[in-house]
C-alpha cells in the first residue's frame, strides 16, 4: 500500500478492525518513509460491476457515487452515518448478488428509491426529485400524494 502523503511503498498495519457491521475491514497504517498514518478500509467484492446508463452507455459501478447520493438525500436528517453506510452496503450486496455483472441504472435508482422509502420520508423525496427529474411544482404535489403515512426518521437513541 502506497503512502498518500509521499507515495513510499513501505507502510506498516499498526492496528486492523472490522466495521460495526462486519462488512469491511478498517486498518491503521503507518509510513515508515514520512511518519504519517493514515486508515485504509477493506471490503469484499464479489464480482465487478458495469452499470448500464439510459443513453446505452457502459460503465464501471462507483461505491462512491452511491454512497454520495444517498448522504445528499439524507443530509440533516436524523440518519447516522453507520446506518447510512449499512443502507449502501446493502444496495451492494444486492446488486453483486443479482447474478448479472450488468446493472441498468434504472435498477441502482429504484434501489435507492427503495432503501430510502423505508426509513425517511423527505430523503426519499429528495431523492426521488432529482432521480426523476422534477420540473415543477406538480410534479412535487403528483409525487406526494402516494406517500400518505410514508415514515419520517428517528434520531437513533444510542444503546448502554
Amino acid at each position: 500500500m502506497r503512502c498518500p502523503f509521499c507515495g513510499d511503498s513501505d507502510t506498516q498495519v499498526k492496528d486492523s478492525r472490522p466495521t460495526d457491521d462486519g462488512s469491511a475491514i478498517r486498518r491503521r497504517r503507518f509510513c515508515a518513509g514520512c511518519g504519517q498514518r493514515f486508515t485504509t478500509v477493506e471490503r469484499v467484492q464479489l464480482r465487478e460491476l458495469t452499470v448500464l446508463k439510459a443513453d446505452g452507455r457502459r460503465v464501471a459501478f462507483d461505491r462512491d457515487k452511491l454512497a454520495r447520493s444517498i448522504r445528499v438525500a439524507l443530509n440533516k436528517r436524523p440518519v447516522d452515518e453507520d446506518r447510512q453506510e449499512r443502507i449502501v452496503n446493502g444496495i451492494v450486496r444486492k446488486l453483486e448478488a443479482s447474478g448479472d455483472g450488468e446493472v441498468k441504472s434504472e435498477s441502482i435508482g429504484e434501489a435507492v428509491m427503495e432503501a430510502l422509502k423505508e426509513i425517511d420520508a423527505v430523503a426519499y423525496v429528495r431523492f426521488a426529485s432529482v432521480y426523476r427529474d422534477f420540473r415543477e411544482a406538480g410534479d412535487f404535489k403528483t409525487f406526494l400524494g402516494g406517500m400518505e403515512g410514508a415514515p419520517l426518521a428517528q434520531p437513533e437513541t444510542p444503546q448502554k
